[in-house]
C-alpha cells in the first residue's frame, strides 16, 4: 500500500478575489482520492480537517499517522467520518486506548462510520476485488474520546427540501451529527438529489464558525459538476468530476449545479455543532 497526502494552506477572502481558474484548482479542488491500494489525503488549515479516499484492491489498508499529525496513530488526538461509496467493504478499528474493544464494522454503499478519538490502527477491507470499496473521508481534532458508531440511511434525520419546479428537490441525510450521536466537532450528511433536479444549497449561504468539504459522487462519468465559491459578492465557479472533493473555507459560499442529477457528502469542521448555524445571503454577484 502507499499513503499520499499534501498540505493545503488557508487563503485570505481579499486574495483569493485574484486568483485565477488554475489557482482556484489547486488551492481548493481535490481531484483524485481514489487510487487502487493508495490513502490520499489533503491536510487543510481550515480547522484542520483532513480530506481524504482509500481504495483497497487486494490488501488492506491502513489509515496511517501521516507527518504533519506529529502522532503515533491517525486517531490519537482525531475524529473520523468514513462513507463507503463504492463496492461492500470494511473498516476494522483496533482496540482503542479508551477501553473500546477491537470492532470490524461491514459498511455498504452510503453507509457511514464514525470513529472516536484514540489510539489504535484503522483498516479499510474490500469485500470484493472486482468491485472494491471506496471510502471517503474526513477527520478533525477532537478533545475527548467518543465510541465508534455505525450510521446508515435508516439512523439518520432527513430532511425533504426543494421542489422539482425549481430543480433542487432533495433528501438531506444528517448522519455524522449530534442529533444522531455525540461528536467533538466533525459534523458530516449526505444529500440526495432527486431524478432532474440539479441545484443545491440554495439560497447560498456561509459558516462563519466553521469550514465545509464538499464531496461530489453517484454521477454518471460522462457529465459535470459547476461548484460554486467565492465571497457572495465576488462568486467564482469550479467544474468537477464525480468522485471529487472541494474545500469550503469559513467566508465562502458552497453550491452546485450540474448536468445531472447527483449526491453530495457534507463535512464541517469548527467551534459549532448547530446545523442550522447559517449566515444567509443576499443577491450574489
Amino acid at each position: 500500500m502507499k499513503t499520499n497526502y499534501e498540505i493545503r494552506y488557508a487563503a485570505h477572502p481579499e486574495d483569493a478575489r485574484k486568483y485565477d481558474t488554475t489557482r482556484l484548482r489547486r488551492d481548493f479542488l481535490i481531484e483524485q482520492l481514489f487510487v487502487p491500494n493508495e490513502v490520499q489525503m489533503v491536510y487543510s488549515m481550515y480547522d484542520r480537517m483532513v480530506v481524504g479516499g482509500a481504495m483497497p484492491q487486494g490488501e488492506e489498508l491502513l489509515l496511517e499517522a501521516i507527518d504533519p499529525l506529529k502522532a503515533p496513530f491517525f486517531t490519537t488526538r482525531r475524529e473520523v467520518g468514513i462513507y463507503n461509496v463504492g463496492g461492500p467493504g470494511c473498516v476494522h478499528v483496533g482496540a482503542g486506548s479508551n477501553g473500546e474493544p477491537e470492532q470490524l464494522f461491514e459498511l455498504g454503499f452510503k453507509e457511514a462510520l464514525y470513529i472516536g478519538r484514540g489510539d489504535r490502527k484503522v483498516h479499510f477491507i474490500s469485500k470484493d476485488q472486482q468491485n472494491p470499496a471506496k471510502f471517503y473521508f474526513n477527520s478533525t481534532p477532537a478533545h475527548c474520546a467518543y465510541p465508534c458508531k455505525k450510521v446508515t440511511k435508516q439512523d439518520a434525520v432527513v430532511a425533504h427540501m426543494g421542489a422539482l419546479e425549481t430543480s433542487n428537490e432533495r433528501n438531506i441525510n444528517k448522519m455524522l451529527v449530534n442529533q444522531v450521536l455525540p461528536t467533538c466537532q466533525l459534523q458530516m450528511g449526505m444529500t440526495e438529489l432527486a431524478t432532474g433536479s440539479v441545484w443545491n444549497t440554495m439560497p447560498a449561504h456561509t459558516h462563519s464558525r466553521r469550514m465545509e468539504a464538499y464531496f461530489y459522487f453517484d454521477i454518471p462519468d460522462d457529465q459535470a459538476i459547476c461548484h460554486f465559491m467565492g465571497e457572495p459578492q465576488e462568486t467564482r465557479h469550479i467544474w468537477m468530476r464525480g468522485n471529487q472533493a472541494v474545500l469550503s473555507p469559513e467566508w465562502s459560499i458552497h453550491s452546485a449545479a450540474a448536468t445531472h442529477n447527483y449526491t453530495f457528502i457534507w463535512g464541517m469542521g469548527g467551534e459549532n455543532l448547530d446545523y442550522g448555524d447559517q449566515d444567509f445571503t443576499g443577491p450574489l454577484r
